[in-house]
């Protein structure tokens, strides 16, 4: 008797040879093949499947707040005043300026350690500046000539009030002649002009 059996892509035959005498049986096969069973045949290299492995996950970003403090200078205002007592233009500080101070607070947003942004918070100031008060002289001065004592002005010609010279200017006597008297005004040669 001869049985056929399908496997695996090959067909082997199988089958039981009875000895016409009665002896023992012989088994014999088609071909070569092995009765085992063989391993599920794989899909053609050609056409295998890659399968894609996930892509490695980057760690999320660290965010961190944090809060920071500056403190700045805050600079002093000038106003000026008059004053008659200074001679016309010169200028004295009456009260030194100081600065002052204020304290700003931010909030700092760091990713990975990196900052990447910066919001005012709150600004104080925690020190009033003082403005400096400067005083402008307004007095005018008269320029007086330095051959006499008392006030003589300097100008082209100079002559005592009340008498009968004409100037253009005039002074009131008695002025003592310390050097020159460039203007003639001790006529009586006493040292004083203008004593008469």
């Amino acid at each position: 008797m001869l049985s056929l059996l399908l496997c695996c892509g090959g067909l082997a035959a199988i089958g039981n040879i009875a000895d016409p005498e009665g002896g023992s049986a012989n088994t014999s096969s088609a071909d070569s093949a092995s009765t085992a069973p063989s391993p599920t045949p794989s899909a053609p290299v050609g056409d295998a499947e890659e399968v894609a492995s996930p892509a490695p996950t980057s760690a999320s970003p660290t965010v961190e707040k944090q809060r920071v403090t500056e403190t700045r200078s805050i600079p002093f205002g000038e106003r000026t005043v008059r004053d008659s007592s200074l001679a016309k233009g010169k200028r004295k500080v009456r009260t030194a300026g100081v600065k002052g101070s204020k304290t700003l607070t931010y909030e700092v947003t760091y990713v990975n350690g990196e900052e990447t942004s910066k919001k005012l918070v709150s600004e104080v100031v925690t020190k009033k500046p003082v403005t400096q008060v400067v005083a402008v002289g307004t007095k005018e001065t008269r320029k007086c000539d330095p051959n006499y004592s008392g006030c003589v002005p300097i100008a082209s010609d100079v002559d005592c009030a009340g008498g009968s010279g004409n100037g253009p200017a005039y002074v009131s006597g008695p002025v003592r002649v310390i050097g020159n008297d460039i203007y003639d005004l001790d006529r009586d040669g006493d040292g004083y002009g203008c004593d008469d």
